[in-house]
């Protein structure tokens, strides 16, 4: 299990690199966020802890959603309801503020932890819909007689989501509260983002879906036989 750390103070990334740890987990940790998140997200990651003192932590949740549906938790310096509401809405899990407890943090993360690896993904049996075969224990979708594709976990859950739909229109706040598992606003550019690359896979024009169809304002659907 991974664990994606984000922090500028060196100090402060030993204390919470330990207490990553001690949950049980493999650090990837560093300042920068566009360079450690394509190597994190490879991971199969289990949770991500932003702690940078400086830029943008919205913009970082959101950055790490249309990667990863992994937890995330954020320890700032303050606990401003206007700033809260914003961290939560872009899909962050927790939000901790400084001077915090070791102890509590480190109970905290291994609740996130327990939270994640409750997705029970491969214990799913394989599911058909049209030329379409997902195989959760796999994580790899096959169209027709083609070779399996391997998906991520977002591409995964999304296709699934929409597979066990199929023909039925799903409004893009449901598909991330199924996807993300959360309820937030303005994460219709998340769901593209996947959507598009889904379409990469195993559309045979992705410019012209005819599989995973949008339905303008509204959502998608995987269209019916």
């Amino acid at each position: 299990m991974h664990a994606l750390l984000i922090c500028d103070d060196a100090d402060e990334t030993a204390i919470l690199a330990l207490l990553l740890q001690r949950a049980g987990l493999v650090v990837i940790s560093g300042r920068d966020l566009g360079r450690l998140l394509p190597r994190w997200a490879a991971q199969q990651p289990s949770l991500a802890l932003l702690a940078s003192h400086g830029g943008s932590l919205v913009e970082a949740v959101e950055r790490i959603r249309a990667t990863a549906e992994a937890p995330v938790a954020i320890i700032a310096n303050t606990q401003d309801e206007e700033t809260l509401c914003r961290l939560y809405d872009a899909g962050a899990d927790a939000v901790v503020e400084r001077p915090y407890s070791a102890r509590l943090l480190l109970m905290q993360l291994r609740t996130l932890v327990r939270r994640s690896q409750s997705l029970a993904g491969p214990l799913l049996p394989k599911i058909t819909a049209g030329d379409l075969t997902l195989d959760p224990a796999t994580r790899s979708v096959q169209v027709q007689d083609r070779t399996a594709r391997h998906l991520t976990q977002l591409e995964f859950r999304l296709l699934y989501t929409l597979m066990v739909h199929q023909g039925q229109t799903l409004p893009t706040p449901i598909i991330v509260e199924r996807v993300w598992g959360y309820d937030g606003e303005g994460s219709s550019q998340l769901v593209r983002q996947v959507v598009s690359r889904l379409r990469a896979k195993i559309e045979e024009d992705p410019r012209n879906p005819r599989a995973i169809v949008t339905v303008p304002g509204v959502g998608y659907l995987l269209a019916a036989e």
